[in-house]
């Protein structure tokens, strides 16, 4: 066993660690289903609700290269409409998780998961004219997507849909996807800190080691999505998400 800032890790949990950031700097810059990916990885080690407070930490600094990379390609539209009712998502999820144990985290978790993959195979199957594009939907998009970032760190999926059926192209999905992380992910670390308690400086001090590791993702991230169509784009996501509900149901 080693001790890192009061943690007690396996050099099997250190390696799922930095498997972790390498995911989420590969979802940043445009690998969107690795994210998913890291979810469940990070959950093994340290269960549903607490997992997600140390995963807090590592989304925020691998925004910030999201948003660099990729700002100026944003579709403000978009983003104007669901940032204050990605707000009241996360206040939602802050109140429901404060009284559901570990288990049912995990629960939501998977649940979440499955049911954007089946959305988004529905919408690849050429029913992408039956989605609203209005506000309504807008909305309800965005409290979703506030809530299940909240409980288990899962936008990524509900955005996914969302940005897909808007039918972005690549890179504009990229960059509106970024900007609309790392402003909600800012806006909840103190619900974290403050309402649950999962965010201290000894994990962001532990979150800091994983800097290389993320910078590491985000590299791959850049050339994979350089090298992928826009429809082979889209698949790739759906495919590493479905990947992600799998491993989480095991």
């Amino acid at each position: 066993m080693i001790t890192l800032f009061t943690y007690s890790f396996t050099y099997l949990d250190l390696v799922l660690v930095a498997l972790v950031a390498v995911f989420i700097g590969m979802s940043k810059t445009g690998v969107h289903g690795a994210g998913m990916l890291a979810v469940p990885l990070l959950a093994t080690i340290f269960g549903g609700q607490q997992s997600s407070g140390v995963l807090l930490p590592i989304l925020v600094l691998a925004d910030v290269m999201g948003v660099f990379y990729y700002h100026r390609h944003a579709s403000w539209q978009h983003l104007r409409l669901l940032f204050p009712w990605a707000a009241a998502g996360v206040v939602a999820g802050t109140i429901v998780g404060s009284y559901i144990d570990d288990k049912m985290f995990k629960v939501i978790m998977a649940i979440v998961i499955l049911v954007s993959v089946v959305v988004m195979l529905w919408l690849e199957r050429g029913h992408k004219e039956a989605v609203p594009h209005n506000k309504t939907f807008g909305v309800a998009t965005g409290v979703l997507g506030g809530f299940t970032s909240m409980v288990g760190n899962l936008a990524g999926t509900v955005m996914a849909v969302y940005f897909l059926s808007m039918r972005l192209p690549k890179n504009t999905f990229i960059g509106t996807t970024a900007w609309f992380f790392m402003v909600t992910n800012w806006f909840k670390v103190p619900f974290h800190v403050f309402a649950w308690h999962t965010i201290s400086w000894n994990t962001f001090l532990l979150d800091l080691l994983t800097l290389p590791f993320i910078l590491l993702g985000a590299v791959c991230g850049i050339w994979i999505v350089k090298r992928l169509s826009e429809k082979a784009y889209r698949w790739f996501i759906i495919g590493m998400t479905l990947v992600a509900a799998v491993f989480m149901l095991r």
